[in-house]
């Protein structure tokens, strides 16, 4: 991949988190779950349809397809932080994030109900990671598509930076067209 696709791709970068993960780390990681909806409101503020419509890259999903994508993959997510809590090692269950964003729900609901899940949904997960114990952290996910197995301080790393990296392909698109 050339240099600007990748960095249209991951504009923020690829996910980094190697070592051991810290309560400091943890607790940052956090509060960009519960600083996201108002990041993702704030991106979208004043697009009109055919913005919305426009792909943040080429051959990418639409600024609108991308709103909707993090609330279904965040939901995705705080299900199987459910279930790791609840469950030993639970197998989670993958879905295809590519059909759901070309689902109708994504192209004809109004961009606000995206904000208005992802702001419902981070608000119940941050209450339920700020309530999570030390070890509760450590509790583990197998996934079957990439066979492996996956702690939860780790998956609140990835969703944190995968919120970023969503709304960094929104602002830099509306930053390269001067959608300012």
């Amino acid at each position: 991949m050339d240099m600007d696709m990748e960095k249209l791709k991951y504009p923020i970068g690829r996910f980094d988190a190697e070592g051991k993960i810290t309560g400091q780390q943890r607790e940052s990681w956090i509060t960009s779950i519960a600083d996201l909806p108002s990041e993702l409101a704030s991106a979208l503020e004043g697009l009109d349809d055919r913005q919305l419509d426009a792909p943040y890259r080429p051959e990418g999903w639409t600024v609108r397809q991308v709103a909707f994508h993090i609330g279904d993959s965040h939901l995705n997510s705080f299900a199987r932080f459910k279930l790791a809590l609840t469950e030993e090692q639970p197998t989670i269950r993958p879905y295809d994030e590519g059909a759901w964003a070309d689902l109708p729900d994504t192209f004809r609901a109004p961009i606000e109900l995206s904000v208005d899940f992802a702001t419902a949904l981070h608000a119940r997960w941050v209450f339920l990671l700020r309530g999570m114990r030390e070890a509760d952290f450590a509790r583990t996910f197998f996934h079957p598509a990439s066979q492996s197995v996956s702690r939860l301080d780790y998956a609140l790393g990835m969703y944190a930076w995968h919120g970023r990296h969503h709304v960094a392909h929104i602002t830099s698109l509306r930053e390269r067209m001067g959608w300012l």
